[in-house]
């Protein structure tokens, strides 16, 4: 059965892409914390497993996992997604940090990219947004038929994304899910105590 894989960083669209596979028909999961802490072990046994149930994903562990999962379920199809600059993502990925419980939020991007906040060590978190846009790219060349990058911020329609999967395009409007604009603040001053806390941590240690 074909699968259909998200494997762009968080804050780069995944949540309209998971969406949008839903609208087109695919039975659809999402992040997972669990599957996040065994792929940084390098466990995928359980993983595999999750992905036979299931049509599409996107979000955590499967950024991590793409080269595994390409040689696990052979013909899958996967998507990058991206943004239209790394500011820009960056800048994402810092708004989003302050909204998302602390409980969980710091052990998934302790997890994915080894800071607890983009904020700690942003030139860091540019260049793993970067690093991965070129893994991924090498790593698909000349699979056109396999690999699809997209950028919503440039092209928010179904005709790439349909085109890409042999799917007529819904009569619904493309999906545009999860902007920060509108997403509720109730974590912030809870993230802000526990990022003034580990700011003081490093300066501490670097004096």
């Amino acid at each position: 059965m074909l699968k259909i894989f998200g494997i762009g960083l968080n804050k780069t669209g995944t949540t309209t892409l998971g969406k949008s596979l839903q609208l087109l028909g695919y039975s659809h999961s999402s992040y997972n914390l669990r599957y996040l802490k065994q792929v940084s072990r390098g466990l995928y046994r359980d993983l595999f497993r999750h992905v036979a149930l299931f049509d599409s994903f996107e979000d955590w562990p499967y950024p991590l996992a793409y080269e595994q999962l390409d040689r696990q379920f052979p013909g899958s199809k996967f998507i990058l997604t991206r943004r239209s600059s790394a500011k820009v993502w960056l800048t994402s990925l810092e708004s989003h940090s302050m909204r998302t419980d602390p409980r969980i939020g710091c052990d998934t991007r302790i997890l994915a990219y080894g800071w607890s906040y983009p904020q700690l060590n942003p030139a860091a978190h540019i260049s793993r947004y970067e690093s991965h846009l070129i893994r991924v790219r090498t790593y698909f060349q000349n699979r056109p038929n396999d690999f699809l990058e997209v950028c919503w911020e440039e092209d928010s329609s179904w005709d790439t994304l349909c085109a890409f999967l042999d799917k007529p395009q819904p009569t619904l409007p493309f999906p545009h899910e999860n902007m920060g604009s509108i997403v509720a603040h109730s974590n912030f001053e809870l993230n802000e105590r526990v990022l003034r806390s580990e700011l003081r941590k490093i300066a501490t240690r670097d004096s």
